[in-house]
């Protein structure tokens, strides 16, 4: 089958694309910035990617008519009130609009279980997406999901980042709502299961795992398998907008991402027997202990295949981010620093690959941390989303504040872009270079565009710093030994 796949870019996409070239299916995946959509090159003969805006209907006008079936995976869980309610619709009815003029004879959307009465804004749009997405010639399939555990997803993190971090939580009283989970594995299964299966057209569907449990039954319970021990205490005081800037202040997540968590999980999600998918399509689902186990199994072996921060909603990045792929040559402050050494360039490139997350900034990273608590406290992203991989980086990766432009090994070259608040825009950059004497070079150039005078004064005010971090920071970077490094040495 030739199938049309949107959210390509996203979390559920990243990871349901193989699983469709695997099955034999040819994808068309449909984004709005093919720089940033990188491909693994056993995946690449199978795909062909098209650009376009689902909120820009001419853009749509170049996409291939000669489609069997569609995924419509496109959330956008930023944004709020009235505005973000009718951009969700207006995408959806754009697409709506493209599907009729196509072949398809089936479109597949993933939804949140809404059987509550009084929903939530998200849970609304979501219903509201689905009665657009209905209006399609094509056979609609829609599957209702609770929350989706599995390494990388919003909802594992934040329940992660509160049970790592906090012995003790004073937390609301949503704590208390009821929900299904499902794993990630168990969603994908279901995704992929409905295709051309007639059975499954023109229907919803809730899916879930097999246990209904409070958000605080999930807490402690995921604190077992960690071996921690925690304690809850909830109070009646916290609002939602409260309660929204515990959760940003305290887990990984951004504000507007919190807030749309909050007012969801007012709705308890638990499936509806009339509407469960078990009777189309029978299959054990993992429970909630065994989902935990599994993405923490992942995380741990370093197979993390997508995260929810790999999205631009996670962040403050302008859409067009890929348009600063190379630093501006004028109207820049710069700080850049030269090392010479002899190591290998392997490993001090490595060094380089590893940074941020875990290992840290490699000089006085008590200073990254304020800064990144102080871009959390105006807003933004923060230190806490880490990195995807502890080795590994790819573009459009986010690491800590920052995202990642350009991770070129074979030129020894990487770029990264601030997604942190600033009256300005920065670049870090990193570069070896080999001399004919067998020597090498590390290039790291910090370079910032001011807006204005405020601009301008947050980077004089930072000088001083800067001579602490940047200068320590290259001179660790060569000079730093994995414990592998240290053993293979030994």
């Amino acid at each position: 089958m030739k199938i049309l796949l949107t959210g390509a870019n996203g979390y559920i996409g990243q990871r349901l694309l193989p699983l469709l070239i695997e099955a034999g299916h040819e994808v068309v995946c449909l984004v709005r910035d093919p720089r940033r959509f990188e491909l693994p090159e056993r995946l690449r003969p199978h795909v062909q990617v098209a650009q376009g805006d689902l909120l820009k209907p001419d853009s749509l006008q170049r996409l291939p008519t000669d489609i069997d079936a569609a995924y419509y995976l496109v959330h956008s869980m930023s944004g709020d009130g009235k505005d973000f309610f009718r951009l969700e619709q207006e995408s959806a009815r754009n697409f709506t609009e493209y599907l009729n003029r196509t072949t398809a004879r089936q479109l597949i959307y993933l939804s949140g279980i809404a059987n509550d009465r009084a929903l939530s804004v998200h849970l609304r749009s979501r219903k509201g997406v689905e009665k657009q997405l209905g209006a399609a010639r094509a056979a609609l399939t829609v599957l209702r999901a609770s929350i989706i555990i599995g390494s990388g997803s919003a909802s594992f993190e934040i329940i992660r980042d509160l049970v790592e971090k906090l012995p003790v939580m004073v937390t609301p009283r949503w704590l208390n709502s009821r929900c299904q989970p499902i794993g990630i594995r168990d969603v994908m299964f279901y995704l992929t299961s409905v295709l051309g299966t007639e059975a499954c057209y023109g229907r919803s569907f809730d899916i879930a795992g097999p246990d209904v449990l409070t958000y605080r039954e999930m807490l402690l319970r995921l604190a077992e398998v960690r071996g921690y021990r925690r304690y809850i205490v909830t109070v009646p005081v916290l609002t939602p907008r409260l309660s929204s800037w515990w959760l940003f202040l305290v887990t990984s997540t951004t504000f507007s991402l919190a807030q749309s968590l909050v007012e969801s999980l007012r709705n308890d999600t638990v499936v509806d027997p009339k509407r469960s998918i078990a009777a189309v399509l029978p299959h054990e689902c993992m429970g909630y202990r065994a989902a935990v186990e599994l993405a923490f199994q992942r995380i741990e072996q370093n197979e993390v295949v997508s995260s929810w921060s790999d999205a631009l909603s996670s962040g403050v990045m302008p859409r067009n981010y890929m348009d600063h792929i190379q630093i501006p040559q004028h109207g820049l402050l710069t700080d850049r620093q030269t090392l010479r050494f002899r190591r290998d360039p392997q490993q001090v490139l490595q060094n380089v690959w590893s940074i941020g997350g875990d290992r840290g900034w490699y000089k006085v990273d008590w200073l990254w941390r304020i800064r990144g608590l102080m871009d959390k406290m105006v807003g933004g992203v923060g230190l806490r989303r880490g990195r995807r991989s502890p080795t590994r980086l790819r573009a459009g990766d986010p690491l800590d504040f920052w995202r990642v432009l350009v991770a070129d090994k074979a030129s020894r070259r990487l770029l990264l872009y601030a997604e942190m608040k600033l009256p300005g825009e920065a670049w870090l950059q990193f570069r070896i270079f080999d001399h004919e004497d067998g020597s090498h070079t590390l290039e790291q150039l910090a370079a910032f565009r001011p807006q204005g005078l405020a601009g301008r004064l947050y980077w004089y005010s930072l000088v001083p710093f800067h001579f602490i971090i940047f200068k320590g920071m290259i001179e660790n970077i060569v000079q730093y030994e994995a414990p592998e490094q240290a053993a293979a040495l030994a």
